[in-house]
């Protein structure tokens, strides 16, 4: 599955009050690892910045005069990102803007949701982490995610954390899919099935040091991702204390 991952800067809040884009940066992954490639461009918004936005994003006007108009970048924007999943975080905020952005350029290209489809991760956080702070700083905190180079908000550098937010959030998913992934059997199938006859020894395989160590640092990270103990872990405590009642 081919992501990306993706944060817009802007002139101001409001789409409606006619605030335009400054900034579009784009990161992607495919099979959720991270590829290297990436599409970043600043933006001449032909109007003013509001004071608020330049101190958020340290971008001021006179560092825009001689950036492109996003007609001039739109095709190859859209070539980057066609077909993908857009992951963003408060999906309908960057959206919105890229909608009128494109309106601008007329009904030949269409809205954004013409071309992908859009995660929100913001929503994603607050229906796991309901009641708590889940701007990109808090979920970075939270999730453990490095965020230390993130003095001013900017483009891309919001898409990578970003990127990195998203798949802590999501670390479990692939190792709690894996158990429903083999069709489950009906009883008159389970007790037609063939005895299974093991012809000699089986051989058992220990993990070595360092497969142990990767495992642990793999709990440790859904341990992180859990905001306590993961349930693997308590399974593993589990297993020891029965271990230790048979010996």
């Amino acid at each position: 599955m081919r992501q990306v991952v993706l944060d817009t800067e802007t002139t101001g809040l409001e789409v409606r009050q006619g605030h335009r884009l400054v900034e579009i940066a784009c990161v992607e992954m495919v099979g959720r690892r991270l590829t290297g490639r990436y599409w970043q461009t600043y933006l001449n918004p032909q109007r003013a910045m509001d004071e608020g936005a330049s101190q958020v994003t340290g971008i001021r006007d006179g560092d825009l005069v001689d950036k492109p108009l996003f007609a001039s970048k739109a095709d190859e924007f859209l070539a980057f990102v066609d077909g993908a999943e857009l992951v963003i975080h408060n999906a309908s905020f960057d959206v919105g803007f890229l909608d009128a952005e494109l309106a601008r350029l007329g009904e030949g290209y269409g809205r954004i949701g013409d071309r992908c489809s859009v995660l929100d991760t913001l929503a994603m956080a607050r229906e796991r982490y309901p009641g708590q702070r889940n701007s990109l700083d808090a979920l970075c905190k939270r999730l453990g995610v490095d965020n230390s180079r993130r003095d001013l908000h900017g483009g891309l550098i919001d898409a990578q954390l970003l990127a990195d937010v998203y798949l802590a959030m999501t670390s479990g998913q692939v190792a709690l899919d894996l158990a429903f992934e083999q069709p489950q059997e009906s009883a008159a199938t389970t007790a037609a099935a063939t005895p299974l006859v093991l012809r000699g020894r089986p051989r058992v395989l220990r993990a070595s040091a360092e497969e142990v160590a990767s495992h642990e640092q793999r709990l440790d990270a859904l341990d992180k991702s859990a905001g306590g103990v993961s349930v693997w872990r308590k399974l593993e405590t589990v297993d020891a204390t029965v271990e230790a009642g048979l010996a």
